[in-house]
């Protein structure tokens, strides 16, 4: 767990930390089966990415960054919000993710970023967050649960990476004033 609040600050991400963010996402998409990325990205490749989370509005990027260190080490992980699918009348809904760097997993960093990230989306005109997990990972489907996600199926065997099929697990969560 994190020794002191005081010593992790939740912000907006900017472009100072496409560095650190494609590092932990590539971590992800080389060694494990949590993303359905197969070939690791460059900073250039993923500034369009970026550039699509606001500092306001439904689409998000918050970083949480450990104040005591400087430079890219110092980024401990990151939540999205991001659109749900493309078509309008999805408008209202977004998919939430958390990455939090190999170093830093364990310790609250996801629940922070959640904590902020919902937080932040309080305000916004959105009716459900929804999360697809990839199986196994229990320690996330724990994580969505505690921030009242709730399981609503699972499609079986929908992606290929490091030659074998991987299940995911969909989660919902109500947003907005009756939440």
């Amino acid at each position: 767990m994190l020794e002191s609040p005081t010593e992790v600050q939740v912000r907006p991400g900017v472009e100072g930390d496409l560095v650190a963010l494609t590092d932990i996402y590539n971590h992800y998409v080389r060694e494990t089966a949590l993303t359905f990325d197969t070939t690791p990205f460059t900073p250039e490749q993923r500034l369009p990415w970026l550039r699509s989370h606001p500092e306001d509005g439904p689409h998000r990027l918050l970083v949480a960054q450990d104040v005591r260190v400087v430079g890219p080490a110092s980024v401990l992980g990151y939540a999205t919000s991001s659109a749900f699918r493309p078509k309008a009348a999805y408008a209202t809904s977004v998919e939430v993710s958390v990455y939090c760097a190999p170093w830093a997993t364990g310790r609250g960093v996801g629940t922070l970023l959640y904590t902020s990230l919902f937080a932040a989306l309080a305000g916004e005109d959105l009716h459900r967050a929804y999360a697809g997990i990839a199986q196994p990972n229990d320690a996330s489907g724990r994580l969505h649960e505690r921030f009242g996600f709730r399981h609503v199926g699972t499609y079986a065997e929908v992606g290929r990476k490091f030659g074998r099929y991987w299940d995911v697990a969909w989660y919902e969560k109500r947003l907005g004033p009756q939440a």
